[in-house]
């Protein structure tokens, strides 16, 4: 847990590195798979360090992924939301109002009761089907940043953060998967996160940070949460499963409303009313 938890702080400062080096690159295509944008942000120093905080998060997740549920190990990384909130809130100059605070208790109140409810890693290995699955979902993820690439705004980047999410849920169950260099787990891991890579940096160059990485949460959480108890045979400790629940519950709960949180929220708002009141002047005016 204490390995899930700094995956989480890393992940959640990465996130914020990521935004300022993404925004600071050239602009892209406005796509949700744009290569070319990760390119760019790549020369960003910012970028890179965000980059290596997520190596050593990803390092710490296997480390949790070896021992733990994955449900333990995806309620964990929600907690990089609460980070990200407190670290936009520092380096992008932005304000938490009180619910967002109480929304980073929440999470983090979840985790501790997780924390305490978690029993060990699951004896399952999976199916043959389930591993091709892991590869499809992979797949399907580049068709989510495809789509959300083409939305407006705020939704953009949950959608394209969700998106992305999803590409990471597949990358938690792969690990727990793989049995071979053949395996098509193994293709799955390296394509589900590549594929989020690059939805994370398009969602984080324009939208919202929180807004992107509360969309990421919930889709690398509830997703392979599931998986992981009907199909790897996870479990809590004996009788702690209605507070598992709860902690779960409050975790994600948390990650919504921080979800409505977002550093560039006042000119994302401007930008969005903007052409209402063109339209408002054009009605009023002869």
């Amino acid at each position: 847990m204490v390995a899930a938890l700094g995956a989480a702080v890393c992940f959640g400062v990465a996130s914020v590195l990521q935004a300022v080096g993404a925004r600071a690159a050239e602009p892209g295509s406005g796509s949700g798979v744009d290569a070319r944008l990760l390119a760019r942000a790549l020369a960003q120093r910012t970028y890179i360090a965000g980059l290596a905080l997520d190596g050593l998060g990803f390092g710490l997740e296997l480390i949790a992924l070896r021992s733990l549920p994955i449900y333990a190990v995806g309620a964990a990384l929600a907690a990089s939301l609460a980070v990200t909130a407190v670290a936009a809130s520092r380096m992008l100059k932005a304000a938490l109002s009180r619910k967002e605070w109480a929304a980073v208790g929440t999470v983090c109140g979840g985790m501790a009761l997780l924390g305490l409810a978690s029993g060990g890693e699951g004896s399952g290995h999976g199916s043959a089907a389930l591993r091709w699955g892991t590869l499809v979902a992979a797949g399907a993820v580049l068709l989510v940043g495809a789509a959300g690439g083409r939305l407006p705004g705020r939704a953009r980047a949950a959608v394209l953060g969700l998106g992305a999410g999803l590409g990471f849920g597949v990358v938690e169950v792969a690990v727990r998967l793989v049995d071979g260099v053949a395996s098509p787990a193994l293709v799955a891991l390296l394509l589900g996160g590549a594929a989020a890579f690059l939805l994370l940096t398009s969602a984080l160059s324009r939208g919202s940070v929180t807004a992107a990485t509360a969309g990421m949460v919930i889709g690398e959480t509830v997703g392979p949460a599931l998986v992981g108890v009907v199909a790897l045979d996870d479990r809590t400790r004996p009788g702690w499963a209605p507070v598992a629940v709860a902690g779960f519950a409050l975790a994600v709960a948390g990650a919504l409303v921080l979800a409505r949180f977002g550093e560039g929220g006042a000119e994302e708002t401007a930008q969005e009313d903007a052409p209402r009141a063109c339209l408002a002047n054009s009605v009023v005016r002869p």
